[in-house]
């Protein structure tokens, strides 16, 4: 169980000056984390023409950082309530500013999934830190609804400033300059947050459990990738016994916290009905999402002929939606109630999904802008509300634990959502027919397709590029579909999972 060192009085930590300097460094360390997942969409093109990765390589590259940074955020939340959480996040941004560099020189696919696991190490430091800390320098309920709408609302808005400034820098320069954005944003994260951040952490924390570390890691590993792989290539032993071995792993897990007096992860927590439900709306959420937006810079690029900072701009109405409705979504909930925005907003991305499902080659841009945008207003209020629900329904001495069990079913989602929805897109492309002569490397990815066609003759490469963005086009909207199946039932359960449930954590 997690503990923090708190000033004498709630009052004191209200009026504390500063606290707002120090949410901003919070939000710059969101904001450094949210850019870096959303250009890699956009960069997925040229890594794809210059390293010659194979589908799998691809699916790879996008998820690796989310499985490792969802199998170390529990045990990076635990390091950070031992060493401070001010020390952890500005050491994890100082690492995860180096790591970019790394993965902007990848000279082989194998080089660049390495780079991203390593990225996912250093971004695991940060997103639990962020929480807790606002946690713990906001003690009044309405103050830290508008400072975790304001967190959220970062998030989005790395979103649209991944995009956008990616997409500039894809136009003018080779795709590594799109991890070296990270490097200013760490700069000013550090500079300014070793001023005004406070430091917090568990006076008494007992030993670091570092089998428990092991044990969640394999864990999540094990489940991802036998999904994952599963979703691609249908049932062999290898999956299977992957996965088995990460079930065993997370069982072993959680009967170890239950036993140890200063576990990693405080298992009763989950006793918290709010709290469950607002975790699991989370990893169902995510998971809806991921496997489409990961394709959506595909389809905007490739499909329509988009240039990347068009496709960029294109993608702006989910984060405008996104931070307009995180920024009153705490106000919204508390005149209504927490499961009306909730669900509400879960809903109304399942809708958008679903009327993407009417995506072709030629689809106007109305009908995907107003989508996105949907998207964007059902996502902010969803994801701020929940996370104002995980942080205000445990104590304060909690936050870490709490935090750290928020974006681990953040990022667990995402790598489930780009492994078996990613998957469903990559195993319906390979299917399509292409003329004689075709490169095997067209059938692996949308980008090799691309590539492929340049040196076939001009008829040949008209048939194979008209096959091969039907057929993704195809697997696009299936997932979409499955996606918004996903969203629409997870409205269901979070109307009934979160009865009653307010942002001061009482029921």
């Amino acid at each position: 169980m997690t503990s923090t060192l708190q000033p004498a009085t709630a009052t004191e930590a209200v009026k504390r000056p500063g606290r707002w300097l120090a949410l901003s460094v919070l939000v710059l360390a969101v904001l450094l984390v949210a850019v870096d997942a959303t250009v890699l969409g956009l960069a997925t093109p040229y890594i794809s023409e210059d390293l010659e990765p194979t589908g799998t390589q691809l699916l790879w590259i996008g998820d690796v950082y989310s499985f490792v940074i969802a199998g170390l955020l529990v045990s990076m939340g635990s390091l950070g309530d031992r060493i401070g959480r001010k020390r952890i996040l500005l050491l994890g941004a100082t690492a995860f500013g180096a790591i970019s560099i790394l993965n902007a020189y990848a000279t082989t696919p194998e080089l660049l999934i390495l780079a991203r696991a390593l990225l996912g190490v250093a971004g695991a430091t940060l997103m639990p830190a962020t929480l807790a800390l606002i946690r713990n320098i906001f003690h009044d309920p309405r103050e830290r609804s508008l400072a975790v709408g304001i967190w959220g609302a970062a998030a989005s808005a790395g979103t649209a400033i991944g995009p956008i400034v990616g997409g500039f820098l894809l136009e003018h320069f080779w795709w590594g300059s799109v991890f070296l954005i990270n490097l200013p944003v760490m700069a000013v994260l550090v500079v300014v947050g070793i001023r005004f951040l406070p430091e917090s952490r568990n006076p008494n924390p007992g030993p670091w459990d570092m089998a428990g570390v092991a044990l969640s890691l394999v864990g999540v590993i094990g489940v991802v990738y036998a999904v994952k792989e599963t979703a691609a290539h249908g049932i062999t032993w290898e999956p299977v016994a992957a996965g088995v071995l990460g079930a065993a792993a997370l069982y072993a897990f959680v009967r170890r916290q239950l036993t140890l007096p200063a576990p990693l992860l405080d298992m009763r927590l989950f006793r918290n009905h709010g709290f469950s439900g607002a975790v699991l709306a989370d990893l169902l959420t995510i998971l809806g999402l991921s496997g489409l937006v990961f394709f959506l810079s595909q389809y905007l690029q490739l499909v329509q002929g988009r240039g990347p900072l068009e496709a960029g701009l294109a993608e702006l109405p989910a984060a405008v939606g996104a931070v307009a409705a995180g920024l009153v979504a705490g106000t919204v909930a508390r005149r209504y109630s927490v499961r009306a925005v909730v669900s509400g907003g879960l809903a109304a991305i399942g809708v958008a999904l679903a009327a993407l499902t009417l995506l072709d080659q030629s689809t106007g841009y109305p009908l995907l802008g107003a989508a996105l945008l949907v998207v964007g207003v059902g996502a902010g209020f969803s994801f701020t509300v929940t996370a104002d629900v995980i942080l205000s329904s445990v104590p304060k001495d909690q936050a870490g634990s709490a935090s750290a069990v928020s974006e681990t079913a953040y990022e667990l989602g995402a790598a489930l959502g780009i492994a078996v929805l990613g998957s469903i897109v990559t195993r319906v492309y390979r299917e399509f027919t292409s003329p004689a002569g075709t490169p095997e490397g067209a059938h692996e990815s949308l980008g090799g397709a691309v590539e492929a066609a340049s040196g076939m003759p001009a008829n040949s490469a008209q048939d194979l590029l008209a096959s091969a963005r039907e057929a993704f086009v195809d697997g696009l909207t299936i997932a979409a579909g499955a996606g918004a199946a996903v969203l629409l039932a997870t409205a269901v359960a979070a109307w009934f999972m979160l009865k009653g449930q307010r942002l001061d954590g009482r029921p």
